[in-house]
């Protein structure tokens, strides 16, 4: 995982400089506007990419590490699939949608990938799989090219989106919590930011 460069024989955090703070998820429309935007320039990888970032809500470091076997079973891409987190080092399952499940089987013929294989290898010989300062900044290049603020949005912003859309449609706090991997409820409620976006909810709501 690239989480830091050298600089002077000093790990410098490859973060360090950039605008950091809890990074808001995306919304359908602007989902959908990047996945158009994939389909429209055939950038399989990308696609794959993007659509498993959303379903899985995976943290970087655990998405980009994903080899071919742990989400087709098979011949086929699978409906479910579970990790081990790095982070935590408990397992975690999510979903595949058909629209995910198309996207990662094409991008798995594309590229010819074996099942032991990483699924999204990196074009730097330096490292075996796409790392998370890549990753990233592929996410960046997402959102400026919707006319979003690249510094305003990361890789967190993929893993909150979906787990964000479930609570506001089911207020299910311990789902969202299974969802993402999370040991506490509290960690779950700080990540969605879900007392704050209440409170304005009811606010706006609220005429004087």
């Amino acid at each position: 995982m690239d989480t830091a460069v050298q600089t002077n024989g000093h790990r410098v955090p490859w973060n360090k400089g950039k605008l950091l703070g809890q990074k808001p998820p995306l919304k359908p429309k602007e989902i959908w506007a990047i996945r158009i935007r994939l389909q429209l320039e055939h950038r399989a990888r990308d696609l794959a990419l993007f659509n498993l970032a959303i379903d899985s809500k995976l943290r970087g470091c655990d998405l980009v590490a994903l080899r071919v076997h742990d989400v087709v079973q098979g011949t086929r891409v699978a409906s479910r699939a579970i990790v081990m987190q790095k982070k935590t080092q408990r397992p975690v399952q999510f979903e595949i949608t058909e629209q995910t499940r198309d996207a990662v089987a094409a991008w798995i013929a594309a590229a010819q990938l074996k099942p032991e294989q990483f699924l999204f290898p990196s074009r730097v010989s330096a490292s075996p799989h796409l790392s998370t300062r890549q990753y990233s900044r592929i996410v960046g290049l997402w959102a400026a090219s919707i006319g979003l603020d690249p510094a305003a949005y990361g890789t967190h912003s993929l893993r909150r989106t979906k787990a964000t859309l479930i609570y506001r449609r089911t207020r299910n706090l311990r789902a969202v919590q299974l969802l993402l991997g999370h040991t506490k409820l509290e960690s779950t409620v700080r990540y969605l930011g879900i007392e704050v976006d209440d409170a304005l909810e009811i606010a706006e709501q609220t005429e004087v």
